[in-house]
């Protein structure tokens, strides 16, 4: 199982932990991808995970760029289009990186806009 892999199942169990309900993974465009889509309440949550096996470079919540946020986007928005009526929606990034053991997660709740 490769790192991007692994780092989704163990995001998704963090994120189950903390009472969000998982509706989709790795919804994919021809243009982008969403690793999870969760809710929270009321709120749609489209989730970006990012596993770093070191903090170098800054670390996993560094490498959600611009660009990134954008494909993001573009991809909730197409999926929102499923619903009658739009959904309150939030951006969250879940940073996991190894420590000693275990897995520390940093959770960033709405990241962007």
């Amino acid at each position: 199982m490769n790192l991007g892999k692994k780092g989704e199942i163990l995001a998704c169990e963090f994120l189950r932990e903390a009472g969000l309900i998982l509706v989709e993974k790795n919804f994919r465009l021809r243009f982008g991808e969403v690793d999870l889509i969760m809710q929270e309440g009321e709120t749609l949550v489209f989730v970006e995970v990012k596993y770093r096996s070191s903090q170098a470079f800054g670390g996993s919540l560094a490498a959600v760029t611009r660009k990134k946020q954008q494909k993001i986007k573009l991809v909730a928005e197409v999926y929102i289009q499923r619903f009658a009526e739009p959904p309150t929606v939030r951006f969250d990034v879940v940073g996991i990186s190894p420590q000693g053991s275990g897995f520390r997660f940093e959770w960033v709740k709405g990241a962007f806009e």
